[in-house]
């Protein structure tokens, strides 16, 4: 029997990516429900998980592709690769109405430029710090500061090694959780209370995670208006990420 089922993950490699995917989601949300009650949002925690699954991974076989090097989980790096990474991408985008971000005015739009800015900044500063100078390294890692989608796909697009990638999901990430604990204690302070303060909040935090944690833990109400704005975060970012900023950083770095 034992056997019998270890044959079935073995050929249908993509259907066994899912449901170790569905079943990482569902545990990370029961912890994020009972354990934290909300405050670290469940898909940051599957994150997580997945970088833990993938560090298991390479440790196990001494391989470069995480997890996906074990036979089993090998559907794993088709789940997760290029190709349904960018499709979830512009899935997300379409779901967010142009029409809406123009009603929301000029201070959403300028909360978009300055966060994906900003982070950028911020994570490229880090970056230098720790050691890294190549313009392609630097970049993908602030990318992953702008948020831990941004980070992969600025990367891809750059050709940057697995490294760099996985400091830049491991950036989002930590940015990630520490809106989430943050937006609830600050709200008060920042006038977090309707829906433009949302969306201008979500266009400048960016991420989706974080944002709607946080949000849901302030006022559910507010989360579909910071989702909104951080959804064009998230396309903005990886507009400009390999495009402008790479060359923005590249030119730095020669100076």
């Amino acid at each position: 029997m034992i056997e019998l089922l270890r044959q079935s993950l073995l050929k249908n490699g993509l259907l066994t990516a899912f449901a170790l995917v569905g079943a990482l989601m569902g545990l990370s949300y029961f912890i994020s429900t009972r354990l934290t009650r909300g405050r670290l949002h469940g898909s940051a925690l599957a994150v997580f998980g997945g970088l833990v699954l993938a560090y298991v991974g390479g440790m196990i076989t001494g391989g470069k592709n995480g997890l996906a090097d074990v036979p089993m989980f090998a559907g794993v790096g088709l789940m997760g690769g290029a190709m349904l990474r960018d499709f979830a991408i512009v899935a997300t985008a379409f779901g967010a109405s142009f029409s809406e971000l123009k009603k929301s005015g000029l201070p959403v739009v300028i909360g978009l430029f300055s966060g994906v800015l900003v982070s950028f900044a911020c994570g490229a500063v880090i970056a230098v710090v720790f050691g890294y100078h190549d313009a392609v390294s630097v970049t993908t890692i602030a990318a992953g500061a702008v948020t831990y989608i941004v980070g992969p796909v600025t990367g891809a697009s750059l050709g940057a090694s697995s490294e760099a990638m996985a400091l830049s999901i491991a950036a989002g990430l930590v940015k990630s959780i520490v809106v989430m604990i943050a937006t609830p204690l600050l709200a008060k302070k920042i006038g977090l209370d309707n829906p433009h303060t949302a969306m201008v909040y979500g266009a400048t935090m960016g991420t989706h995670s974080g944002v709607s944690a946080g949000l849901a833990a302030t006022d559910p109400k507010l989360v579909p208006y910071g989702i909104m704005a951080a959804t064009f975060y998230t396309g903005l970012g990886c507009l400009l990420g390999p495009s402008a900023l790479f060359l923005a950083v590249r030119a730095l770095l020669r100076v």
